[in-house]
């Protein structure tokens, strides 16, 4: 049974007659007028789809088009004549007529064309759910904490200790693989802060050479460089009595690493080619993907700045540690790209999720998160298999190898034996997912691990 609403319009009462047993044979409820006044007085919300005649007394069905969509903008407007023209039609779309159907029509072109505009209504009533439920979802989440998601006990522990350490003003580092959210975490703790009403600025040490980031953290004067064609603020001034987040901290270069010091120390530095000292008040978060205790070993990185730095550590696991995680996560990244790309929402078969739960993820959630948007992107039906997912996850799978002075058959032997090692491992040793994850059925997987002794 239809559980939509249609309204018909035609002055010819065969023809309307017609319709209207044409329709309700396919369960939708009729409204029928013989006039466009009445049907407008009539129509509501309640109405989703209208069957209009566009040659009609007292007015038109362009005319009754347009008072019901300024009753119900979302209506769905299947507009029949025996006289249409292009102009017509045209004139019909641009006020908001989704078909145009020219008479004489069969029951089967009109079940069709009705049954397409009930396709529409679906498709945007799904629309308008996912913006709804990624609405409430986002509230949830920027009530929390902004995009970061996860139930596990770990994400759970980095959720308590930014609770704990928002409210100071203590420096804060995040450590985590590439890809694990760091930036995610630093906007949260400057969220939770006494500065949340105040900017959050961020840079990234290791995009820029060292005097374009002395410039970006400092400001410069006009005149200070060929290129400085006027005084520019630099982030600690624009982040002023807020946090400025220093991504990859572990890349800034020796002399900018005694500048930063006197900062924390101090609290003011002077422009680039400036005299004046800047006195400045600003919360410093910092992330690296790299051990900085090593590089001070090393010799690499300043001792004083990395205790400066370091004095509240925040640890963040790797999407591997927190696999449990991982169905929120898909689930979080196919309800935004399907309203991002306005789409209907896609889901993942279990054997898919339970191939995406099983892997390694080197590249960790922004590995996931592209993945899900190539996947939503590239899958043409509404649920995306698990063999394309294997395909996807198999391309990401990289090898070192040194097979420079083997000979052909021996590098092949051992690039393959290395690739069904890699699998296995990402499948914790599952044979069928390795299979699916290498493109090849279980019973290939099986004679090739006893080939290679694996078994």
């Amino acid at each position: 049974m239809n559980n939509y609403n249609i309204i018909v319009v035609e002055d010819n009462s065969t023809m309307r007659l017609g319709i209207k047993e044409t329709l309700k044979r396919e369960g939708f409820k009729i409204y029928e007028f013989d006039n466009g006044v009445d049907a407008a007085g009539f129509a509501d919300s309640q109405i989703q789809i209208a069957v209009l005649d566009l040659k009609m007394e007292p007015i038109d069905g362009i005319e009754t088009l347009r008072r019901l969509r300024l009753k119900n903008p979302d209506i769905k407007v299947l507009m029949i004549s025996a006289y249409g023209t292009v102009d017509d039609a045209v004139k019909a779309m641009q006020l908001g007529a989704t078909d145009f159907l020219t008479k004489p029509f069969s029951p089967d072109e009109l079940r069709i064309r009705i049954n397409n505009l009930v396709s529409e209504l679906y498709k945007d009533e799904q629309i308008n759910s996912l913006i709804e439920r990624n609405k409430i979802l986002s509230d949830e989440i920027n009530e929390d904490f902004d995009e970061i998601i996860g139930n596990s006990a770990s994400i759970k522990n980095v959720f308590n200790t930014i609770d704990k350490v928002a409210v100071s003003d203590s420096t804060i580092l995040i450590r985590g693989e590439s890809g694990t959210g760091k930036e995610l975490v630093a906007r949260a703790v400057h969220r939770k802060s006494n500065r949340a009403d105040l900017p959050f600025i961020k840079l990234n040490c290791g995009a820029l050479n060292e005097n374009l980031l002395e410039s970006e953290l400092f400001g410069h004067v006009k005149g200070a460089f060929t290129g400085a064609l006027k005084d520019k603020k630099g982030r600690f001034e624009l982040a002023d009595k807020g946090s400025l987040f220093l991504d990859e901290i572990g890349d800034l270069p020796a002399a900018m690493q005694v500048k930063l010091l006197r900062v924390l120390q101090e609290g003011e530095f002077e422009h680039v080619g400036g005299e004046t000292t800047i006195k400045t008040d600003v919360r410093i978060i910092s992330a690296t993907n790299v051990d900085l205790k090593k590089l001070v070993n090393e010799g690499k990185f300043r001792e004083d700045l990395y205790y400066r730095l370091n004095v509240i550590p925040i640890s963040l696991p790797s999407l591997r540690e927190r696999k449990e995680d991982i169905p929120l996560l898909v689930d979080y990244f196919i309800n935004r790209n399907a309203m991002t790309l306005k789409q209907q929402r896609k889901s993942i078969s279990k054997e898919g999720l339970e191939l995406l739960c099983s892997y390694s993820w080197p590249g960790n959630i922004r590995e996931l998160e592209n993945l899900i948007e190539r996947l939503f992107v590239i899958n043409s039906g509404n649920e995306v298999e698990s063999g394309l997912i294997a395909s996807h996850l198999n391309s990401g799978i990289s090898l070192q190898l040194n097979n420079d002075s083997l000979p052909l058959d021996d590098a092949l032997f051992n690039f393959e034996k290395q690739m069904i090692m890699q699998a296995m491992k990402s499948c914790n040793g599952v044979k069928n997912r390795a299979a699916k994850m290498l493109g090849i059925k279980t019973s290939a997987l099986y004679y090739k691990l006893e080939k290679f002794g694996m078994i």
